[in-house]
């Protein structure tokens, strides 16, 4: 679908009956009523807005600057991106995130909620095999074809028990767990109270998808506290399905299944990579940063993002490839006003497994920038808001030291955001700017496919971002043997191979460890030999 244009109808919400429940899908002919659809938090009243839609946001051909150059799809094309100029984007309009006055009926009419969502991590060596063993048995994490599906938990099981070693190994470099969970639990008591500094009392969660206090924990103590206004807050900037995503589809599961929360009025905000705090804090640690160089001009921003599979973006439409540009420069064109002018590059980590995963690799990006002379490299983990195994390990210790062996001298990190304290208020103010909206209907477009879905129903999120999910084919197999230490990828082609071997040998002969465990039934047919 080319660009076109489209009326939608900017509907101010009226205030939400008590009962108001997750919203229903509502008949493609009815009108859009939405908050502001492009990057903005603020409140409008009635009103038309013309705006852009593009079918291709979440594709890999995104353009969001004229000057932009990729890399890893050819040694020919260029390895340094400059600096956004002014004119390349019109981005500026997006950094709108005023606080708007909170009506007292808004704020005192009910208790309110706000529900941090992460992906959790195990806090002693013990948790870190059933820790993968939860994250690989994701079926948003491991999309395996329709007629496959049966085998999502032997696999889990399989490569989390292949991974323990490898994992447990980093955990134990940086002292024997995650500090997510004591992070995520900081920044909770903060964001509660620069909450309660701007006049809004509400109480704090935090729900983890694959380690405690898992999500269902927090829903319990949610309800237990007798909330009847939530804020679903991800703690990821860009949205994707394989993060927000699952994260909310689990939400959404738990909501149907729950009398209490059917009748909890509720509202998303599913990503804020755009946020004028967000920008300014990433900055702030930027800056900072680059003057502990002997040459602060001269060095490069290396932005590195979790990766996704290809096949996630091209296929189900995730945006997180569109949005991870978009903001990467939106932090470019506010440190160009600060009169930072230093060449950036974007790549992405951690790919896991025989498939196609987003391009540039973090690693191999690193050795070209060694080869093309760069000497002096600042790290910029941009798609993480706590220091976690990604950032202390992966990056710190692998990344550094296949920097410095690829011919780069000067190695920086920016550190995580943690408890920044304008980063935090920034939160505070999304969650304020979010509350006219809780229990409000907000109808996405799930032709449009916008870069941002407006505050709404989990439900209506999913489908815009993944209204195909169970048609999408699994990814694109590439196999490149060799050992690569960073992304653990040998360990994730084995775990593959062998186990295609190993349910061969159990279907075919009736017998094996998947039929001592119970996952696979003991009167499953024998093939004939």
């Amino acid at each position: 679908m080319n660009h076109q244009s489209m009326n939608i109808r900017i509907q101010a919400p009226c205030s939400p009956s008590p009962s108001s429940a997750l919203l229903p899908r509502f008949h493609p002919k009815t009108p859009l009523v939405l908050p502001r659809v492009i990057c903005s938090t603020e409140v409008v009243s009635h009103g038309m807005l013309q705006m852009e839609a593009s079918s291709d946001v979440g594709s890999s051909s995104v353009t969001i600057s004229k000057n932009k150059c990729i890399f890893g799809s050819s040694r020919k094309q260029c390895l340094l991106k400059q600096p956004v100029h002014k004119d390349s984007m019109q981005l500026r309009a997006l950094l709108t995130s005023r606080v708007q006055d909170t009506s007292s009926s808004v704020v005192n009419d009910g208790k309110i909620g706000v529900l941090l969502l992460n992906l959790g991590g195990p806090e002693t060596l013990d948790d870190v095999q059933p820790f993968l063993f939860n994250l690989f048995a994701d079926p948003d994490i491991i999309r395996l074809p329709r007629l496959f599906r049966f085998l999502q938990k032997p696999l889990a099981q399989f490569i989390s028990v292949a991974r323990a070693p490898k994992s447990k190994e980093g955990y134990a470099s940086i002292g024997g767990g995650s500090p997510l969970r004591q992070i995520t639990d900081e920044q909770a008591k903060e964001l509660r109270k620069a909450l309660y500094d701007k006049n809004v009392p509400a109480e704090v969660y935090v729900g983890m998808r694959y380690w405690h206090p898992f999500t269902e924990e927090a829903i319990e103590q949610i309800k237990k506290d007798g909330v009847n206004k939530l804020v679903v807050l991800p703690l990821y900037p860009q949205f994707s399905i394989s993060t927000s995503g699952s994260s909310l589809r689990l939400l959404e599961s738990i909501f149907r299944e729950d009398e209490y929360l059917v009748n909890m009025q509720h509202t998303v905000i599913p990503s804020w990579y755009q946020r004028e705090g967000y920008i300014k804090a990433m900055a702030d640690l930027i800056e900072k940063e680059l003057i502990s160089f002997d040459s602060p001009e001269k060095v490069m921003i290396f932005f590195s993002a979790h990766g996704v599979p290809v096949a996630y973006v091209e296929e189900a439409g995730d945006p997180y490839k569109a949005e991870m540009e978009e903001c990467v420069d939106l932090i470019m064109e506010e440190l160009e006003r600060r009169k930072i002018n230093n060449p950036y590059t974007l790549a992405y980590q951690s790919r896991v497994g025989p498939v196609e995963w987003l391009k540039p690799y973090t690693d191999q990006t690193i050795v070209e920038l060694g080869e093309k002379g760069v000497k002096s490299l600042l790290a910029v983990p941009i798609s993480f808001v706590s220091e976690h195994i990604e950032t202390l390990e992966e990056i710190d210790v692998e990344y550094k030291e296949l920097a410095l062996k690829s011919g780069i001298e000067k190695w920086g990190r920016v550190p995580a955001l943690g408890c920044n304290p304008t980063f935090i208020l920034d939160l505070a103010d999304a969650v304020i700017e979010s509350l006219p909206y809780v229990g409000a209907m907000a109808v996405s477009n799930l032709e449009a496919r916008q870069s941002l879905v407006p505050l709404g129903s989990v439900e209506e999120l999913l489908a815009t971002y993944d209204s195909q999910r169970r048609e999408l084919p699994a990814p694109v197999t590439v196999w490149e043997w060799g050992f690569t230490k960073s992304a653990e990828t040998w360990n994730g082609r084995a775990a593959m191979l062998a186990v295609i071997v190993l349910l061969f040998l159990e279907v075919s002969t009736g017998e094996g460890f998947l039929h001592q465990w119970g996952i696979l039934p003991l009167q499953l047919p024998v093939f004939p030999r």
